[in-house]
């Protein structure tokens, strides 16, 4: 099928969608001012990106208006739509979005000095004026501020009239240099390891943040690779996706296995941080693995998913420290931790059914309620008087021991790389069983319940017996992961079982991409591997007090511009973009004028 897109001669300088460019530089300066009395840039403002010109405190103020005054010359294109050739009217568009942008922060620079509202805006403060405006006076900042919008947005809106090699090389190059920058302690910490100190110490200042020469390397490596490699790596994308049958399955053995060496290889050569940071990403990632088959597959959306976190962890930890509460059963031995992992499956299972059974005919709104206040009985439970005697209420569990591996390693927190090793194992199970059952039997019943439950019931379905098992198995995923979590910690409390964990397990999945394997896996890495859990830190050590707040606006953005995820599910994408896909097909005049559901019509040939 061949592109019948129409492109016609760039519109006019003043043939501006006026209302647009003032709801796009309103929004600019809102979320300006919003960052500002967020103490984004104060709090950020010692972080030092490039030394001595940049910190990243002014970075959180300078990015918005490159993006819209990119943004608001970008229009959606629709095939067989007339579109128009990008020219001065886009540049005049992104400028004006950033001059009201910076209008707004300006505005902010003189309330912050005439007035004194910092009792009910607690970061309405002398050091965020100072910042505002340079440590040069009010007059001067809100000069500068006018011009940065101004400039930001004319160079945003000036990126539509660059050849789209030359805009992706610009835009690598400055993303490379902040990405190095930012993760400067844990590319620092891979680089001692691999003993290249004299490559990390030309890329880095001595206090902090990347050299001028270090970012000039950064960048022409990143320019180099946008040129050369992103076309082969995308060749070589290209190439694996059209491979089918036999060669399909040979070429996915092979990926398995280089993932497979990688994982075992990679730990050995990285240090304790990293290490660290990896397995926090795989306890997250089996939570997430677990949740993906309630919500991705089955279409349950379980907010009290932190319950089961808590009964492995709880579990373990009883059955195995010799600290148990005072009305714990004396003749009940002191296990190893493998044999309390069977018993953490059983109790898992039960939990699963015991929190299902009474929620397993409600929808909607009606069951997230429910399974939320089921998450909360369970934490409370276990901080309660009348189970303290056995979960040690609020004092917890401690003195947990580590994991006994065959009698020949006891793998605790201190070792991180061991823990790594041992949370990839259940990760690959957890993989694994998910994989299977996505494709088994089982599998397209959960789907066909997401889609319509009523239709699937008609359609012979047990849709009470297929949501149940949805439960158990979620649950016994996520009590890998609490069984895990406190040999690693060594002590499990009330308090790491918060509701926030089962928020940010979901926030994972719909990032990531819901009902689909690789997303999962995607999600976990870029949330919790970058901004860490709601109790441990990621890459971005820095962000750990705004982590919610980038969490809530990165749910926010994807809900509203990829609800598919980052590596969508494709039945998913099709639930999710019904519309637009019948809107497409009735372009191309695959689908009858009067057929709205896009079975009926007859598909042209290509």
């Amino acid at each position: 099928m061949t592109d019948t897109t129409v492109l016609a001669p760039a519109r006019g300088v003043l043939d501006q969608d006026w209302r647009k460019i003032v709801n796009y530089g309103l929004l600019l300066a809102l979320a300006e001012v919003f960052i500002a009395l967020a103490n984004m840039p104060v709090g950020l403002d010692d972080f030092i990106l490039i030394e001595p010109i940049l910190s990243l405190g002014y970075v959180s103020l300078l990015w918005l208006p490159l993006l819209l005054g990119y943004s608001i010359g970008t229009e959606k294109v629709l095939e067989g739509v007339t579109s128009h050739a990008k020219g001065a009217r886009e540049v005049v568009a992104g400028a004006c979005v950033g001059l009201i942008g910076g209008g707004g922060v300006s505005g902010l620079v003189l309330l912050l000095d005439n007035f004194d509202l910092r009792d009910p805006l607690v970061n309405w403060s002398p050091q965020l004026l100072a910042l505002l405006a340079f440590d040069n006076g009010v007059g001067y900042g809100v000069g500068v501020w006018l011009a940065i919008g101004g400039g930001l947005g004319l160079l945003g809106g000036s990126m539509h009239l660059i050849a789209p090699l030359a805009r992706r090389v610009v835009s690598t190059m400055v993303l490379a240099v902040v990405g190095v920058a930012v993760l400067e302690t844990i590319l620092s910490d891979i680089a001692e390891d691999l003993f290249l100190e004299w490559l990390a110490d030309w890329i880095y200042f001595i206090r902090g943040g990347v050299s001028l020469h270090g970012a000039a390397t950064v960048a022409v490596v990143a320019g180099a690779y946008a040129v050369w490699g992103s076309k082969a790596v995308k060749g070589a994308k290209a190439s694996y996706q059209a491979l089918e049958g036999v060669e399909r399955k040979q070429a996915n053995k092979v990926s398995i296995a280089v993932v497979v060496a990688a994982t075992i290889l990679l730990p050995l050569v990285l240090g304790k941080i990293t290490n660290e940071l990896l397995a926090n990403v795989g306890l997250f990632l089996l939570l997430a693995l677990g949740l993906n088959i309630v919500i991705g597959l089955a279409g349950i959306l379980d907010l009290g998913y932190v319950a089961f976190f808590a009964v492995g962890g709880y579990t373990t930890a009883i059955l195995t420290s010799p600290n148990r509460g005072d009305s714990w059963p004396t003749w009940i031995p002191q296990v190893w931790w493998v044999v309390a992992l069977m018993l953490v499956i059983v109790l898992a299972g039960l939990t699963g059914l015991f929190i299902g059974a009474p929620v397993i005919r409600m929808r909607g709104d009606y069951l997230a309620i429910v399974t939320l206040g089921f998450g909360e009985i369970i934490r409370l439970l276990f901080l309660s008087d009348w189970l303290g005697g056995f979960t040690g209420g609020a004092q917890g569990v401690t003195n947990v021991p580590g994991v006994q591996v065959f009698g020949l390693a006891n793998v605790r927190g201190t070792d991180p790389r061991a823990v790594f090793y041992l949370v990839a194992f259940f990760c690959a199970i957890a993989i694994y069983v998910s994989w299977r059952l996505e494709k088994s039997r089982i599998g397209r019943a959960w789907m066909a319940v997401r889609e319509d439950e009523s239709v699937a019931e008609a359609m012979g379905i047990n849709t009470v017996n297929v949501k149940l098992l949805a439960f158990v198995v979620g649950a016994v995923l996520a009590s890998f992961s609490g069984a895990i979590f406190a040999a690693k910690v060594g002590s499990v409390f009330p308090t790491s079982f918060i509701i926030l964990v089962s928020i940010v397990i979901l926030i994972v999945v719909i990032v990531g991409g819901m009902g689909n394997i690789a997303g999962v896996v995607a999600g976990s890495v870029v949330l919790i591997g970058v901004l860490g859990g709601p109790k441990q830190p990621g890459l971005l050590q820095e962000f750990s007090e705004f982590k919610l707040l980038i969490y809530g606006a990165l749910l926010v953005w994807m809900m509203l511009k990829r609800p598919e995820g980052l590596i969508p599910n494709v039945r998913r994408t099709r639930e999710l973009h019904q519309d637009e896909f019948l809107q497409d097909a009735w372009l191309k005049g695959q689908i009858d004028e009067g057929d709205e559901t896009g079975d009926g019509g007859e598909v042209a040939p290509a």
